[in-house]
């Protein structure tokens, strides 16, 4: 029997952090939350007051530096991810933390690395990996269903940037205007990849991709005018996987659909899988299977146990998967075996994807993974 509960603190007090990583440690009785940290005095105070959480504060380090502290929660802007995961880690904490650890894949390896030194547990914010339909169709994948992959398809796809007067958050404003920056793909690609890579079971061995800015001119939540931002908000790469499969993603935020605007699908020589998770009249997601003799897809129900205690199909879709996400680390930090999914490693092969991908757009060719073996 677990004698005292896991002690967690929240850096970050955010619109992610309110609807999904502070709702998903709520949830589970085997832990407490103990601090809120944000930059922002009245946020945190204020963040702290409406979850019933004892203790706020704007000194990330304080928190750090508390050994009461089990696990750190790093729900903050993406530029400070790496700094305050590092430094959680070499206190001894457990890390969650929002993509990207660090743009560069090799940050992030290295951030691993400590982890696995120090006999840490990590978890990214892979958020779509812990659907209960992503979860059912991996089991599927174990038990035979697909047999071997042949081609894996996924897409982010919706519309929330397509008007160009909604404020964009997190862009360097100070970039270099004449080279596209990287959003679309990092944002919205990331867990696309992370799917990719946990059904297809292999490595990537080269890509080759392409970006585009379609709206220029956008609202900017940091300055609150129009502004000339040569992000990249829609793009598609293709690429081939060491055990043979093929793979095509595409992702974009002004494209029309509701959010989150997942959908991922493998085909295999015995079996094929989609699983949409779309939040559309009312449902969050759904999986629909075929056979070679059966080709019309067919929904399927998704079995209770993937999904929460108390968790069901028409629940939203953040704290329905963020309570799994959230479930399965505490399992992890507990169990305090191997087992450790959706970890930095796993965002180090999700980064190294991407940053090969924004190479061949740049380099216009295909480029060959691991990156450190690749030559023009």
């Amino acid at each position: 029997m677990q004698e005292s509960k896991l002690r967690v603190a929240v850096l970050g007090a955010g619109a992610w952090a309110n609807f999904a990583h502070i709702p998903g440690w709520l949830r589970d009785p085997r832990c407490e939350l103990v601090a809120i940290c944000d930059p922002v005095d009245d946020r945190a105070r204020d963040f702290a007051a409406n979850f019933g959480v004892a203790r706020s504060t704007t000194d990330w380090q304080e928190i750090v530096g508390d050994p009461t502290i089990d696990v750190i929660d790093v729900c903050t802007p993406s530029s400070t991810h790496f700094e305050l995961a590092w430094a959680g880690l070499e206190a001894g904490k457990h890390v969650l933390c929002e993509k990207p650890v660090a743009y560069d894949y090799r940050e992030t390896r290295r951030a691993a690395d400590l982890a696995r030194s120090k006999g840490l547990k990590t978890k990214l914010g892979f958020t779509f990996r812990y659907s209960p339909g992503v979860q059912y169709a991996r089991a599927l994948i174990d038990e035979g269903f697909t047999g071997r992959p042949l081609i894996f398809n996924g897409y982010e796809q919706n519309s929330q940037w397509l008007d160009p007067m909604t404020p964009l958050r997190q862009v360097d404003i100070h970039a270099d205007q004449s080279v596209i920056q990287t959003s679309s793909l990092e944002g919205y690609g990331a867990p696309v990849i992370d799917i990719s890579h946990w059904w297809v079971g292999a490595d990537l061995q080269r890509v080759v991709g392409t970006m585009r800015n379609f709206i220029p001119e956008r609202m900017v939540r940091d300055t609150g005018r129009m502004m000339r931002m040569n992000i990249d908000d829609g793009d598609i790469y293709i690429g081939e996987f060491t055990n043979g499969a093929l793979t095509s993603i595409q992702t974009s935020f002004v494209t029309i659909g509701n959010y989150p605007g997942i959908e991922a699908r493998l085909y295999g020589e015995k079996g094929a899988i989609i699983c949409r998770l779309v939040e559309e009249f009312g449902v969050a997601e759904t999986i629909k299977i075929a056979t070679p003799d059966a080709v019309e897809f067919k929904e399927m129900e998704i079995p209770q146990r993937f999904y929460p205690p108390g968790g069901h199909a028409r629940e939203s879709w953040r704290s329905l998967f963020y309570a799994n996400l959230i479930r399965d680390f505490i399992d992890e930090i507990l169990d305090g075996g191997e087992r450790n999914q959706g970890n930095f490693d796993d965002g180090a092969w999700v980064q190294e994807t991407i940053n090969a991908v924004e190479r061949s757009f740049h380099e216009e060719r295909w480029v060959h993974l691991p990156l450190e073996g690749d030559v023009a």
